[in-house]
């Protein structure tokens, strides 16, 4: 049995669909993260988790209890909001100590669960501190303790490290994950950061309009897209029309001047998609002139004019010489590198 289920679940506000047909199992300790562009439906998810929406149909359920006949505050489940909400006129570990007074702990024991939490959060010794003397990072460690501290059979992030800025974001996915998984904690994140939901996922679910695009670890879902959404909002993506060529016996697929052995099962027209960081520069393949060549300290970024479009290249600044702008180059990837799908038909 699994730990966490949503059975086909949808929430319609009036005729606007929010989320259609979701339907996902989560095993215990496992960390997910619905990642999508703004209104994909991500966050109506969670919260339907939370309690805080009804589905419109479908059901959810936690070790086989429905949870959706189960009120909110019942629901054992910690959350961590992207304002943090913390009480302004509380101390930091009063902050901690408030779902723990809801539920009637005993004084020592709360006061000894809230010195756990926050030490396991990084602020042992801030106990006293309001959240207005505390950084934004701080505050959200609160937030995290807050959450934590009631010992929540799954932890729900919405958009937990979007106020924080980069080289504190970064810092604070690390301490994150590290945290779940010293806990064993499951966990749902919500975001709309690529990076942050395959630094910290065991599995991806990639969301679009409502739908659900794809299901897979950090890896799959980067390596093997399911679709051209997933391929172009996962990192940066090159798509280039190709096509099956039989001859002699022989199948090839064919992008301009590039080829290579067609995979079983492919014919027709398709499109290939290569992610920049996986061609190089060679003496034969994709034909093409570098447009603009720019550098990013650990890599250089070159963009392209190819015979299948534009293209984009990301090379490893290994300190050899590159192709200047201008400068006429081929493309080249090994198949295992790329991803195949039909190519629409126009209408």
């Amino acid at each position: 049995m699994s730990f966490l289920e949503l059975d086909r679940v949808g929430k319609s506000f009036g005729p606007n669909v929010a989320v259609e047909e979701f339907s996902l199992t989560v095993t215990k300790g496992e960390f997910i993260s619905f990642l999508g562009p703004s209104g994909c439906g991500k966050t109506t998810t969670l919260q339907m988790i939370a309690g805080f929406l009804d589905p419109s149909h479908g059901a959810i359920r936690l070790e086989g209890k429905d949870l959706v006949a189960t009120p909110p505050a019942k629901r054992g489940l910690g959350i961590v909001f992207q304002s943090y909400a913390l009480f302004p006129h509380m101390t930091a570990a009063e902050n901690v100590a408030f779902g723990l007074e809801m539920r009637n702990v005993a004084r020592s024991e709360r006061e000894e669960r809230v010195r756990a939490a926050l030490t396991l959060v990084g602020l042992a010794g801030y106990e006293d501190r309001h959240p207005r003397r505390m950084s934004g990072g701080q505050q959200q460690r609160v937030a995290l303790a807050r959450a934590l501290v009631i010992r929540p059979s799954v932890l729900l992030l919405d958009e937990p490290l979007s106020n924080l800025d980069a080289r504190l974001r970064e810092g604070m996915q690390i301490e994150l994950r590290q945290i779940q998984r010293n806990l064993g904690t499951t966990t749902i994140l919500v975001t709309h950061d690529q990076i942050e939901a395959m630094s910290l996922s065991d599995r991806i679910v990639v969301m679009s309009k409502g739908r659900i695009e794809q299901i897979g670890t950090p890896q799959e879902v980067y390596e093997q897209p399911a679709s051209a959404f997933v391929a172009q909002f996962l990192g940066k993506t090159n798509e280039f029309a190709a096509h099956v060529e039989r001859a002699a016996g022989q199948a090839r697929l064919l992008a301009g001047s590039w080829s290579a052995p067609a995979p079983a099962g492919v014919s027709g027209a398709v499109t290939l998609s290569v992610r920049p960081e996986r061609i190089s520069f060679g003496d034969t393949g994709l034909a093409g002139r570098i447009t603009s060549r720019i550098f990013q300290g650990n890599h250089w970024l070159f963009q392209c004019d190819t015979e299948c479009g534009p293209a984009i290249v990301i090379r490893q600044n290994d300190g050899q010489p590159q192709p200047e702008q201008g400068a006429a180059v081929h493309l080249n990837w090994q198949a295992a590198d790329m991803s195949l799908r039909a190519a629409r038909v126009a209408a």
